[in-house]
């Protein structure tokens, strides 16, 4: 398909990102718009207005519209089979997520590593000096800066990556004919003036509306490897992403702060309930993400220790190369030892770190 059909697909009514990933999975070398009603039948069977919508090409018109905004404004449609899509984004647990972004930038959205910085919109002077602190302990590994240009955390870190020379992409909650808040204009210029990108799911035109930026958060996570809750009350954006990039299967990290701050409560609770790992700087992160610590690069379930495992933790370790991460009982399991014998194994070798926690109580080896 052309990309004004691409267009025209996102654009018909009754079309969402599921059913669209499943037309195109059952018909990836054909003109949608072209198929007969008897093909799209078996795709929607009764849903006849689908069907109607589909085949009158209505869409077409507003997609001509969006088409020439885009040609206008250097403006870069990718929909999610285009080489340039996040393919991040094109995970089974990520089915949820746009099967088109529009970006307004040059920067790879496929970079060697991606971290998303999120937090609440009053961060406190700590908050951001920590923010700052943390992304230039990440320049050491290079990653892209990924966050939602809103007030607060989100700025802070979108700042920080510039000023540390780090590639920065800002997911936004409306069309690219704008900048919301206003406020951020100037640092929405310096991103692009800097080879960063401003993303979002959103043609031109369309309103602000609250809704729109906790669903923007699905980009924001589906687009990381990881993200960090920098400083966040027991309610709010961040923890709506981290649950996201839980749920994505992805490495959730939180900055632990003061009893009682209220911008530690969220934080916090992440930590206290598994949801996050805790973490003090970004060679925590690194080393839980498998990214080269001290400029070695750590092979899967090895660490710098020679320290040999017992026949017992090999066998573990061998289970969890095969799968990307296991729970308890499974590997119980799988294994054929008791729940207590195979908890105790789980237990050395994370003293060993050859192993580490998952939220949600799962298993994976370090380095995956």
């Amino acid at each position: 398909m052309d990309i004004l059909s691409k267009l025209a697909l996102v654009f018909t009514d009754g079309l969402g990102n599921a059913s669209i990933r499943r037309l195109v999975d059952l018909y990836p070398d054909q003109d949608i718009f072209a198929l007969p009603a008897s093909e799209l039948k078996e795709a929607f069977g009764t849903h006849k207005g689908i069907i109607e919508n589909i085949r009158g090409k209505s869409a077409f018109i507003r997609a001509e519209e969006e088409l020439r905004f885009c040609e206008s404004n250097h403006v870069r449609p990718l929909f999610f089979t285009d080489p340039g899509y996040p393919m991040r984004m094109n995970s089974p647990e990520t089915d949820d997520c746009p099967v088109l972004l529009y970006c307004l930038g040059t920067t790879d959205l496929n970079p060697e590593r991606s971290v998303a910085i999120v937090g609440t919109r009053r961060a406190t002077a700590i908050g951001r000096d920590n923010t700052n602190l943390f992304v230039g302990e990440l320049k050491n590994y290079n990653p892209h800066i990924v966050s939602g240009l809103a007030y607060g955390i989100d700025s802070a870190a979108h700042t920080a990556a510039l000023d540390f020379g780090l590639p920065t992409v800002a997911v936004l909650g409306h069309g690219l004919d704008r900048i919301y808040p206003a406020a951020n204009r100037p640092l929405a210029k310096r991103i692009l003036e800097n080879g960063g990108a401003l993303v979002t799911e959103y043609p031109s035109g369309t309103a602000i509306n609250p809704r729109y930026f906790p669903a923007r958060n699905r980009i924001i996570a589906g687009m990381s490897d990881a993200t960090l809750v920098m400083e966040a009350s027991e309610k709010g954006g961040a923890l709506i992403t981290a649950a996201i990039a839980n749920s994505y299967h992805r490495d959730v990290f939180a900055i632990p702060g003061r009893l009682g701050d209220t911008y530690s409560k969220g934080t916090n609770n992440l930590i206290a309930t598994n949801r996050a790992l805790l973490v003090r700087g970004a060679r925590d992160m690194a080393f839980q993400l498998g990214w080269p610590v001290e400029g070695e690069q750590l092979a899967l379930g090895e660490m710098k220790s020679e320290e040999p495992l017992s026949r017992d933790e090999q066998r573990v370790v061998d289970c969890l190369k095969e799968n990307d991460h296991m729970t308890l009982d499974e590997l119980a399991s799988e294994v054929g030892f008791s729940l207590a014998k195979t908890a105790s194994i789980l237990f050395n070798l994370e003293m060993m770190s050859r192993i580490h926690t998952l939220p949600g109580h799962s298993y994976q080896l370090t380095g995956r």
